[in-house]
């Protein structure tokens, strides 16, 4: 919806899975969208120099999130999340939806929401 004012549909992306996600590096973005990171990074580096997002690196990897000490971020993110309300609830529930950062812990079992419904109902 914003790749008009944006430039392109990759720049919206972006800017949503940052404001989603609150940090992300390239190719986490890029895979997420399944785009190039090369198409990503051009725009991670365009945001990054207009003062939008600010990078960190933590060992070889950078890290990009909103820059919050720019003069319109709470105006951005109004608009990102007024044009999240467009998208499809599965896309926008993808978007939304956190995933685990780190493993569980050696041989702890997995445990599915619906196995737990059931054993409660029984």
């Amino acid at each position: 919806m914003l790749e008009v004012l944006f430039g392109s549909k990759n720049a919206e992306r972006v800017l949503q899975f940052l404001l989603a996600r609150n940090s992300a590096y390239a190719r986490e973005i890029a895979l997420f969208y399944d785009v190039s990171p090369s198409v990503i990074k051009k725009q991670l580096e365009k945001f990054e120099t207009g003062s939008i997002i600010v990078g960190r690196d933590i060992g070889n990897i950078r890290i990009y999130e909103l820059n919050q000490r720019n003069l319109f971020i709470k105006e951005l993110t109004a608009l990102l999340i007024k044009s999240r309300s467009t998208y499809e609830p599965e896309e926008r529930a993808r978007l939304v939806r956190k995933d685990r950062s780190r493993p569980r812990s050696k041989n702890k079992p997995l445990i599915q929401r619906r196995d737990n419904i059931q054993d409660i109902q029984k």
